[in-house]
């Protein structure tokens, strides 16, 4: 089992940065791949950004070269940083681990760009 818990989501104006941070716990060592999904009213889910255990990130063609993924140490924490950001960018933003085959979500953390 792993738990993912998000923080660092707010409220923020265009043009503005934030960063998001996933932390997991359980058997983290089994994962295999984290990634940062978003869902805004209306939308649906949108992978926004993942890595693998090896290193490899990739991203959604909206938000290349204004975000970038990275990790502290071998698999946890994970963050999000976020710049430039554009009122398009308002959505939940939900962190997503595999393990084993299985695939784990966090709770959520609200991202509000104002115009």
């Amino acid at each position: 089992q792993v738990q993912l818990v998000e923080s660092g989501g707010g409220l923020v104006q265009a043009g503005g940065s934030l960063r998001l941070s996933c932390e997991a716990s359980g058997t983290i060592f089994s994962i295999t791949r984290m990634a940062w999904y978003r869902k805004s009213p209306g939308k649906q889910r949108e992978l926004v950004a993942f890595i693998t255990s090896g290193g490899i990130t990739n991203y959604a063609d909206s938000v290349k070269g204004r975000f970038t993924m990275s990790r502290d140490n071998v698999k946890n924490p994970v963050y999000l940083q976020m710049n430039s950001l554009k009122p398009e960018d308002t959505a939940v933003y939900y962190c997503q681990a595999v393990s084993f085959g299985n695939i784990y979500w966090g709770p959520g953390t609200q991202v509000t760009v104002s115009s």
